[in-house]
């Protein structure tokens, strides 16, 4: 007897309620896209992506039982779990591919074909989908009460408290409209600028913040700890690194410098060392982290992947209960043999039969990994990072051994991992999704269908979201760091080349091996060593608005709800800023970003337009304030 006979959803297994619908279905398939392009934005500029479940499923609520006043929870349900799918394909797509795009640039091959991306989005998202299904019974059922899935059931209980959907989505959707005109103004006018620094007479360092939305929100959702070990990286590279480098070797040209580094710091400042050495340190640092974090997770890696074939072999659900049927385990094995086989022959797609085979041995092991994972740490801890690291440099490896070297190679590699990523990504978000259906009552193959629905709108979308993105700014500027597609990038080449500045990479794996021993997460340490200071300072700023609401002294559930509102917010102004991101990107394809730059207009000077762009970030800190502690609460 499963244990799900014992245990009693909100809505029982006899009762059949609207699940796919076609409302259910358009609004799953616009907040996936939405989700996807805005996530992929973010990832692109901060290197962290954010879960969409939660600010989905509160649309869908909002929309559903407030707006066409229908009572149908797993309805709302089933748009979460089409919307969330477009986050988790853009988040592997986004940590592999774009290394394409900057081999492209360097000249040593074409452009990847959207077709190409598409594919490998497409394949790598089924996959993971496809390899979690026959896990459900075992992960989701068997072990209720041991697998907590944190988002998962912190999405069930936010829909349970559906009496207050309506207030919840205005929350999301005026942050949406909110960061949407911050952006506009920012970044589309250029009425103030995007960031402050202050810098010291003779001192190398700065510091400073930016004032972008989404960037503040990353830190309030992430909390306190996370934006603090990103800080603390930031000043360590910003404050100590550069300021060393240039009192060090003023006049010395250190590879892969073409010039003295004083010449380099005179004509770009300290962001021209940063973007010369800086980024290969901090590259080492995460490299060092993902790799780290792999090795500590491996003891319950393998207990993981051992108990979860043990458990299948106790069967694999489809039982005649609404609540306990997945989709056929024959239709299942055939398209995980269709999509191997695709990975093999499709043409755009330049992965051999070794590397197909690669792709299922390691896709079928780190899905398994990460459905099981994300049930014990959340997605948030999940080392998706950590397995594409590992998956690149041992295909990296077989490949070059088996001749399968040069340009083809590093495209097979990417390839290959951009997959695997995306496979493992997708099976977490697929299990946070079932385990939210579990307890609420849904039908496990209509979310399954979901998945599948989630991952096809979000795959032909975020193709042209790459295409857009680069075309407008490129992969690896200022603008879009790119900092895991840009360490994948110098792992395949370090591995096929041998042309890595392995001296500036050893600095940044002992520097994150000296923090690992003080017991300081690695991770978020390193990214803030490979991003600007400036950047790490604003999601610093929305750690520490998190800091003073958690330690409020108010009521718990008042504080609670409070906390839950401003993630809510936060997750709106994420959406809203990515958004925008995207439109100001068409604007500067098409040449009409230029008509509407203002800056040359106002023409401020210096002191006046930092002062400017503190009082527009002020603002955006007041509106945080606004919709949490000062909204007007029933």
């Amino acid at each position: 007897m499963s244990e799900q006979n014992n245990f009693k959803p909100y809505i029982p297994a006899e009762k059949v309620t609207p699940e796919i619908t076609v409302t259910s279905v358009i609004m799953g398939i616009l907040l996936s896209v939405v989700f996807g392009a805005a996530n992929a934005y973010l990832g692109l500029r901060v290197g962290m992506t954010v879960s969409a479940s939660i600010p989905a499923a509160v649309i869908a609520m909002g929309v559903i039982r407030v707006i066409m006043r229908k009572n149908s929870i797993l309805e709302s349900n089933f748009v979460q779990t089409v919307g969330s799918a477009g986050e988790s394909v853009a988040a592997g797509a986004i940590f592999t591919l774009p290394a394409l795009f900057l081999w492209a640039a360097e000249g040593k091959m074409d452009k990847p074909g959207i077709v190409e991306i598409t594919l490998i989005a497409l394949l790598g998202g089924l996959l993971g989908v496809f390899f979690m299904v026959p896990l459900r019974n075992a992960l989701i059922v068997r072990e209720h009460n041991t697998l907590p899935y944190p988002e998962g059931t912190a999405c069930a209980e936010v829909m349970l408290a559906g009496e207050e959907g309506g207030a919840n989505a205005s929350t999301v959707f005026a942050g949406l409209g909110l960061a949407a005109i911050f952006k506009f103004v920012i970044d589309g006018l250029k009425a103030v600028p995007s960031e402050v620094s202050l810098r010291v007479k003779g001192f190398a360092g700065e510091i400073g913040t930016q004032i972008y939305p989404a960037v503040f929100s990353v830190g309030y959702i992430c909390g306190p700890r996370i934006s603090s070990y990103m800080f603390a990286g930031g000043l360590v590279s910003w404050c100590v690194l550069i300021p060393a480098i240039v009192l060090f070797g003023e006049s010395l040209i250190l590879y892969p410098g073409t010039a003295p580094i004083g010449e380099i710091f005179a004509a770009d400042g300290a962001g021209g060392i940063w973007g010369t050495y800086i980024r290969y340190i901090g590259a080492g640092a995460l490299a060092c982290g993902g790799i780290i974090s792999l090795i500590k997770s491996l003891p319950l890696i393998v207990r993981t992947f051992r108990d979860a074939i043990k458990s299948m072999k106790g069967g694999i659900g489809g039982g005649q209960l609404r609540t306990e049927q997945d989709i056929n385990m024959k239709i299942i094995f055939a398209a995980i043999a269709v999509c191997t086989l695709l990975v093999w022959l499709v043409p755009a797609i330049p992965v051999s039969l070794l590397g197909a085979v690669i792709v299922v041995i390691f896709g079928f092991f780190f899905a398994t990994v990460s459905s099981r994972m994300v049930g014990l740490v959340g997605s948030s801890n999940n080392p998706v990072s950590g397995m594409a690291i590992a998956t690149l440099l041992i295909a990296t490896l077989i490949l070059k051994a088996t001749g399968d070297g040069g340009t083809h190679g590093m495209q097979a590699a990417i390839a290959i991992g951009s997959i695997i990523c995306i496979v493992a990504a997708i099976a977490g978000d697929t299990s946070q999704d079932l385990k939210t259906g579990f307890l609420l009552g849904a039908t496990p193959k209509k979310q399954q269908y979901g998945e599948v629905i989630g991952v096809v709108a979000s795959a032909l979308a975020i193709g042209g979201t790459l295409y857009l993105l680069d075309s407008a700014w490129g992969f690896g500027t200022d603008e879009l760091a790119a900092p895991q597609a840009t360490l994948m990038k110098m792992i395949i080449e370090g591995v096929m080349e041998a042309n890595l500045p392995w001296g500036l990479v050893f600095i940044g794996v002992f520097l994150a091996l000296a923090v690992e021993i003080m017991g300081i997460p690695v991770l978020p340490f390193a990214i803030g060593v490979y991003l600007p200071v400036q950047l790490n300072a604003c999601i610093m700023v929305g750690g520490i608005v998190r800091l003073v609401f958690d330690r409020m002294k108010k009521e718990e559930n008042v504080k609670k709800n409070i906390i839950s509102d401003g993630i809510l917010f936060c997750s709106g102004m994420i959406a809203g800023e990515g958004l925008v991101g995207i439109l100001l990107a068409l604007l500067a394809v098409f040449g009409v970003g230029e008509l509407i730059d203002i800056s040359g207009l106002l023409n401020l000077p210096t002191t006046v337009s930092n002062i400017a762009s503190l009082v527009v970030f002020a603002l955006l800190v007041l509106c945080v304030l606004k919709f949490t502690i000062w909204k007007k609460r029933k």
